[in-house]
């Protein structure tokens, strides 16, 4: 897997392009607010995007998808953790009008089921779910690259907040414990803002997990 990552909006935002070696799709997770950007990349790479994978519905991470899609001038699918059908829909959940200076509602075409798993663009992954930060936060797992996107449920040494509408300081750590720190300890870990990690470092270091 090769893997580009931008660094993009107020609030620093992880977006990640994603790609088997060799071949020319592509996905996108948590396009944030550089929906023209990343489209731009995307065609100075020869890359077809397949899909974008959205770990939560805060505008600093789903904010660039309609940018995205008018730019590429295609529909492709949208996808996030059924659980999350509320914060996308809902301006007062998704922070738009904090983060975007404007409400705004945004959408998901497929909504996946906790440990539910897929083939896209050569790449497998496995869809868990890790709400906390959001009522329907996940993360996406790609056991065959040993790969951890994991918006903002997991932070090097630190977890994501929950002091916004629909968070839960009990159920993110559990979420963690439970979903993520059973995962190989060599489990690359790629977060939604600031630097990666590895799950073995997280249960050692980790205060939230001790």
């Amino acid at each position: 897997m090769l893997i580009q990552q931008f660094v993009v909006g107020p609030v620093e935002t992880n977006c990640y392009i994603i790609h088997k070696e060799g071949e020319k799709e592509a996905l996108i997770i948590d396009p944030g607010a550089a929906g023209r950007q990343l489209a731009e990349h995307l065609r100075k790479e020869g890359l077809r995007l397949a899909a974008v994978l959205l770990t939560h519905g805060h505008a600093d991470h789903a904010g660039g998808i309609e940018d995205l899609l008018r730019e590429l001038k295609d529909r492709v699918p949208v996808i996030a953790y059924e659980g999350e059908k509320r914060t996308l829909a809902d301006p007062n959940y998704n922070l738009s009008s904090w983060i975007l200076s404007h409400s705004q509602v945004f959408h998901a075409d497929l909504f996946m089921r906790d440990g539910e798993e897929k083939d896209l663009a050569g790449l497998h992954f496995r869809l868990l779910a890790t709400p906390g930060h959001t009522e329907g936060g996940c993360c996406f797992y790609f056991p065959y690259e040993n790969v951890l996107f994991s918006g903002d449920s997991l932070f090097a040494g630190s977890l994501g907040r929950t002091d916004f509408p629909g968070g839960s300081v009990a159920l993110l750590v559990r979420s963690v414990k439970e979903k993520l720190m059973t995962l190989p300890e060599g489990t690359r870990v790629l977060p939604g803002h600031e630097g990666e990690t590895t799950i073995g470092e997280e249960r050692v270091n980790n205060p939230y997990l001790l």
